[in-house]
């Protein structure tokens, strides 16, 4: 590495400082409490004062590594989040697709209605939906004929209802991405490709999708991180979290450990274990955001 190169990296750093420290403080603090308060019997009587605090060191991982509701929870969320991320990106390459082949008028228009989508508040999103699918005034059954169903009291059909608002709120964020990274490519290249007599389908599998590989990873661990992390949608459209806890994810399940059943401590414990998660495809995440610049 040159002295140059040497000399520009440490003008970066130190403008990125300031933020690095804000980040950390902001961040570092918040994991450390929730670290430590998942090392401890920590419940409604010692925020009272009413008891002491009582240190269990690894108790709580341990209590929560040997309950089957989490790892049945543990399992939902994953193939929650892998309906939700296919779904997605499915959506949104295919609305990426379809905007590079219409009038621009047509363009515009889908993208603001993509724009609407994406601006709508998780909390807005869901009760609209809710309403839409209402078993007595919903749209939805009317149009169907099937007044008096109830998407949300089945568990799978509550899933797939959840399931398709979160797709409708994430898909603009791929679709204008992936349109971003169509446009990107050269003209040439696709221009080579037909006059060596591909297909659409093989100009497509062939070239364009190589091409937009590592844009495909980033929006694909991106949206692996959003939907691992679901709540609002969840919370809001099934009651928090379903008959019986039928439709439980990590996120409602520890805000239900944590504040309806007032066992903090174990709360933390499902926070760190998903804060892990996180951290572990956020390294992905970051490597995959790396080679796609060197890639681009």
């Amino acid at each position: 590495m040159s002295i140059t190169s040497k000399g520009q990296g440490r003008t970066a750093f130190a403008y990125l400082t300031p933020a690095l420290l804000v980040l950390g403080g902001l961040l570092a603090y918040p994991i450390y409490q929730l670290v430590l308060i998942s090392l401890y019997d920590y419940g409604q009587e010692q925020v009272s004062g009413g008891a002491p605090l009582v240190f269990l060191g690894l108790g709580n991982y341990q209590k929560l590594l040997a309950d089957q509701q989490f790892w049945g929870v543990l399992g939902q969320t994953v193939a929650f989040a892998a309906v939700c991320v296919v779904g997605t990106l499915l959506v949104g390459a295919f609305l990426a697709i379809l905007a590079t082949r219409v009038r621009t008028w047509v363009r515009m228009t889908l993208f603001l209605a993509a724009l609407g989508a994406w601006s709508t508040p998780a909390v807005a999103g869901s009760t609209i939906w809710l309403f839409l699918f209402d078993a007595n005034f919903g749209f939805v059954n009317e149009v169907l004929g099937i007044q008096g169903f109830s998407w949300t009291f089945d568990k799978w059909t509550a899933f797939g209802l959840v399931a398709a608002q979160v797709i409708w709120c994430s898909f603009p964020f791929v679709m204008v991405t992936l349109y971003a990274g169509i446009k990107a490519i050269p003209s040439e290249v696709l221009e080579a490709a037909a006059l060596d007599g591909a297909s659409a389908f093989r100009t497509a599998w062939s070239v364009t999708l190589p091409l937009l590989r590592p844009i495909v990873l980033v929006v694909t661990i991106q949206s692996i991180i959003w939907d691992f992390k679901i709540f609002t949608q969840i919370y809001v459209m099934t009651n928090g979290g379903g008959i019986a806890g039928r439709n439980l994810v990590l996120n409602v399940y520890a805000y239900q450990q944590a504040f309806a059943a007032s066992e903090y401590g174990l709360g933390a414990t499902i926070g760190v274990v998903m804060t892990a998660l996180l951290l572990v495809i956020t390294l992905f995440y970051l490597r995959a955001l790396r080679r796609s610049g060197e890639a681009l």
